[in-house]
């Protein structure tokens, strides 16, 4: 039996193929996009607090603040509620079937709670409370700081990184299957190169930007 073979886990029930398909159109469309474009606007930071501040919290229209929000939280909310339908719909086998396709699958399901978990905590002190509680967009000195100077600041969003990188690039080859682009297990395999790079890039991106504010924070202390 090739890797492969089982390489999911037994699911008690089928997701519905429309369902499905929504729910990774979604991750990919707008999620994805929007987060490749978060972190290149956060390597700004090597730019210094001005050029962040400027790619990060500052928007060009009155109406783009709460269009960028909506395009993100809606379609987070329903990539969310789609995702823990199926994280509640299989049972592991991986003891059973101990082939990387089906690391992957559990690696990508337990990624993506962590991910929510990080997503909800940044997008809530990094943004809505900063602008709703302060009254003014999340300073660059404040993040700059927590990342040189308190630990589980830095942990958080080195991990966050790495969860929101691996679920992407593990994501998109789950969204090239669902929607017929890898129909074979040949195509998969060829496409497995090109998901482990854009994992890469991705982390790359992320932790270059967590790297270059940790730097910054040195003039905060």
């Amino acid at each position: 039996m090739s890797t492969h073979a089982a390489a999911a886990p037994v699911q008690s029930q089928k997701t519905p193929l429309l369902q499905s398909r929504l729910g990774s159109f979604l991750a990919v469309v707008p999620l994805s996009i929007w987060v490749v474009n978060h972190l290149w606007d956060n390597l700004a930071a090597w730019q210094g607090a001005e050029a962040w501040q400027s790619a990060v919290t500052q928007y060009k229209h009155p109406y783009a603040q709460a269009a960028t929000f909506l395009v993100v939280i809606l379609p987070l909310l329903l990539h969310t509620g789609w995702g823990i339908v199926r994280l509640l719909s299989f049972k592991p086998n991986n003891a059973a079937y101990p082939y990387y396709g089906n690391l992957k699958y559990i690696v990508q399901r337990v990624a993506g709670l962590g991910v929510l978990f990080f997503l909800g905590a940044h997008m809530w002190l990094a943004f809505l409370h900063p602008r709703l509680v302060e009254g003014h967009a999340e300073p660059f000195s404040d993040i700059a700081r927590e990342m040189h100077f308190h630990a589980p600041t830095i942990i958080v969003y080195v991990l966050g990184v790495l969860g929101t990188a691996y679920h992407i690039a593990n994501g998109l080859q789950g969204f090239a299957m669902g929607w017929g682009l890898l129909a074979s297990e040949r195509s998969m395999r060829r496409f497995e190169p090109w998901s482990i790079a854009i994992f890469l890039v991705l982390l790359a991106m992320g932790w270059g930007a967590i790297f270059a504010l940790y730097k910054a924070g040195a003039a905060y202390g």
